[in-house]
C-alpha cells in the first residue's frame, strides 16, 4: 500500500540535533565510548525546591486539566517575573503558557501566518524556526551571517530582507547555536527599521536570557524600544535556566488579540500544560534564583575550558560565546583538509566514527562549515572531548 503523505510535512526535515544524539545514543549501546556534545540541555538536576512544589502539587491532588492557557497562579507568577526582570509590564490576557517554547513558538506561526507570508530567520538559527514557518504555509527568508560579523544580523541586511509580503521576524539573543548577544545599540538599529515597517511582528525569543556572560545587562528589542511592545511576542520558558528541560514548560508576553489566537490553536492541539510541571514553575520563579547563579558559574568555567582547546585546534575559528552554552566553531579550514570528507554532515560522522565526540553540524543551523558544541558536560568529559577532537583535526 503507498500512503501518500502531506506536502507540509514532506517539506520539513526531522530535527538534525536530535538525530545526532540518536546515533551517539546507537553506538554508546553497542559499547563505544561516546561524548555526546550535541544535546543542547543542561546536566544538571532540576533545584530541589522546583521538585518538591511539583511533589507537593501531586500530593494535594492537583493532577485534572488546567486552563487552556495555564493557571492562574502560573500566569501570575509569569506577570511578576516579567516585571521584575525584565521591566515589561503585562496583564493576565497578555501571557499564555504551553508545553515547551517551541509549541509557542509555533503556535505563533499558526495564529499569525498564512501562505504568501513571509518570515525573516537571520542564520545561524535555531533548527526549528524555518520548519514551523514553512508547516503554516508561509516562506522562510533566510538571513545569512558570518563568523567575521559575530553571527549578527545588521539593520541594512533586515532592511534588504523585508518585501511587502513580510510578515514575521524571528530574533534569539543570546542566540541558540551561536552564543551571541545583540548589544542595545545593535538592537535599536535593527528596531529602527522595524518602525518604518509596520506590517512586521518580533518573536524575541529569550530562552537563554539567564546563561548570560555578555558585559551589558542583558535586554530585548522591546527593552530598547518600547514602541515595539504590540508587535512584540517575548518568548522564554524554564528549561534552560532551572534545568527544567523534560518539565516542558514554556511562556510568551505579547497583544492579546495575539495570545487570544495562540490560545485557539492550543485549545486545538495539546490543551494546558502538565498540571504539576505549571505548579513548578511557580516555584521556579517565584523562588530561590541561587541556582541560576551556580549553574552559570559552571557554566562560564567550562566555556573557558573548551574556547581554549578549541582555540588550540590548527584551522579552527572561534568566538567566546556571550552567553548560552553553545560554542560554534568554524571548521571549515579542518574540512577541507581532510581527505573523502566533503562537507560538516560527513565531519559530524567522521568526528562520531574517529573521535567517539557527537557535534551538530553547522548546516542544520544554515551555517555551513561550523559546528554546534554544547559545554553542559562535566569537566572531565570535556577535556577529554577537546583532546580526541585535537588529535583526529591535528
Amino acid at each position: 500500500m503507498s500512503i501518500v503523505l502531506s506536502d507540509r510535512v514532506n517539506r520539513v526535515a526531522p530535527s538534525p540535533t536530535m538525530a545526532v544524539s540518536a546515533k551517539a545514543n546507537e553506538l554508546r549501546a553497542a559499547g563505544h565510548d561516546i561524548i555526546n556534545l550535541g544535546v543542547g540541555e543542561p546536566d544538571f538536576d532540576t533545584p530541589a525546591h522546583i521538585k518538591a512544589a511539583a511533589m507537593k502539587a501531586l500530593e494535594a491532588g492537583d493532577t485534572k486539566y488546567s486552563p487552556v492557557d495555564g493557571t492562574k497562579a502560573v500566569k501570575q507568577a509569569i506577570v511578576d517575573k516579567f516585571q521584575r526582570e525584565n521591566q515589561l509590564s503585562y496583564a493576565l490576557d497578555e501571557v499564555m503558557l504551553s508545553v515547551g517554547a517551541k509549541q509557542v513558538c509555533y503556535n505563533a506561526c499558526q495564529a499569525l501566518l498564512n501562505p504568501g507570508d513571509e518570515a525573516i530567520v537571520p542564520a545561524p538559527y535555531w533548527v526549528s524556526y524555518p520548519a514551523m514557518v514553512q508547516l503554516a504555509g508561509a516562506e522562510p527568508v533566510v538571513v545569512h551571517t558570518t563568523i567575521a560579523e559575530h553571527f549578527k544580523m545588521t539593520a541594512e541586511q533586515l532592511k534588504k530582507a523585508i518585501t511587502p509580503k513580510t510578515k514575521l521576524l524571528f530574533l534569539n539573543s543570546p542566540s541558540n547555536p551561536s552564543g551571541m548577544v545583540y548589544t542595545k545599540a545593535e538592537l535599536k538599529a535593527l528596531a529602527d527599521v522595524l518602525l518604518a515597517n509596520p506590517q512586521v511582528l518580533i518573536l524575541t525569543d529569550d530562552m537563554y536570557e539567564h546563561i548570560y556572560c555578555h558585559n551589558q545587562p542583558f535586554a530585548n528589542i522591546v527593552n530598547v524600544e518600547p514602541k515595539l511592545r504590540d508587535r512584540t511576542l517575548v518568548v522564554n520558558g524554564v528549561s534552560k535556566a532551572y534545568a527544567m528541560t523534560g518539565w516542558r514548560v514554556g511562556y510568551v508576553g505579547a497583544h492579546p488579540d495575539i495570545i487570544k489566537a495562540m490560545k485557539k490553536v492550543q485549545s486545538q492541539s495539546t490543551s494546558g500544560a502538565c498540571s504539576l510541571a505549571q505548579a513548578a514553575t511557580v516555584e521556579a520563579l517565584n523562588g530561590d534564583q541561587t541556582c541560576i547563579k551556580d549553574m552559570l558559574a559552571a557554566f562560564k568555567q567550562r566555556h573557558a575550558l573548551v574556547f581554549k582547546g578549541l582555540s588550540e585546534i590548527d584551522g579552527v575559528t572561534v568566538l567566546p560565546s556571550e552567553g548560552t552554552f553553545y560554542s560554534f566553531p568554524d571548521f571549515s579550514q579542518v574540512i577541507a583538509r581532510l581527505e573523502g570528507i566533503e562537507n560538516d554532515l560527513a565531519f559530524a560522522t567522521y568526528l562520531l566514527e574517529k573521535a567517539g565526540v557527537a557535534l551538530v553540524p553547522g548546516s542544520a543551523f544554515g551555517a555551513p562549515g561550523c559546528m554546534r558544541l554544547s559545554f553542559a558536560a562535566s569537566d572531565e568529559q570535556l577535556t577529554d572531548a577537546m583532546s580526541r577532537l585535537q588529535k583526529v583535526c591535528a
